[in-house]
């Protein structure tokens, strides 16, 4: 795992032990940012469930202007710090050590662009969905990893837009209403 573009392209990324989390591949990680495009320039960007922070360290490299990491596996996080130093994008990242619903009572949007990668239970992505809404900047791009087979779920203020799958792993990309 390594950052693909920007300013850290090419930097290894170390992933967490264990099987709690399931780093993104280069693969998915591409083809996610070649959908977002010119979304992620200047961005704020929100990371849930992030692990070793391989996607919003990526957004960073590719110049978005601050990310939040959530995450609440001290293990990952002390990934994802070290993993912030490697590429020297610490300045413009903030992470928290928090469970995700519990996060959107400390946590100030709104954001640009969301990057949501559960734990593969539909529970895990409905309500931070749900919180997650009233934080979004319009017209915000929102993206959940999910396993391919679980149905993406119909959130008020949010329309699915677009679905990339990648053998068992699923990206669907969704809006949020200009309202």
């Amino acid at each position: 795992m390594r950052v693909i573009a920007g300013t850290a392209r090419g930097v290894p990324l170390a992933a967490p032990r264990g099987v709690a989390t399931r780093p993104i591949t280069d693969r998915v990680k591409e083809t996610l940012f070649a959908i977002l495009g010119d979304r992620v320039p200047e961005a704020r960007v929100l990371d849930l469930y992030a692990g070793s922070g391989a996607i919003g360290i990526e957004a960073l490299s590719r110049g978005a202007a601050d990310v939040d990491f959530v995450e609440r596996d001290r293990g990952a996080i002390q990934v994802l710090r070290s993993n912030l130093v490697r590429t020297r994008l610490e300045e413009n990242a903030r992470v928290h050590e928090l469970d995700v619903e519990r996060f959107f009572a400390v946590g100030e949007g709104p954001w640009d662009v969301v990057v949501l990668d559960p734990p593969y239970e539909v529970r895990a992505i409905v309500a931070p969905l749900r919180a997650l809404v009233p934080h979004l900047a319009p017209g915000a791009s929102v993206v959940i990893k999910h396993f391919w087979r679980a149905e993406a779920p119909e959130v008020e203020g949010l329309a699915v837009t677009r679905q990339r799958r990648f053998g068992e792993t699923m990206l669907t990309f969704l809006e949020a209403s200009d309202a």
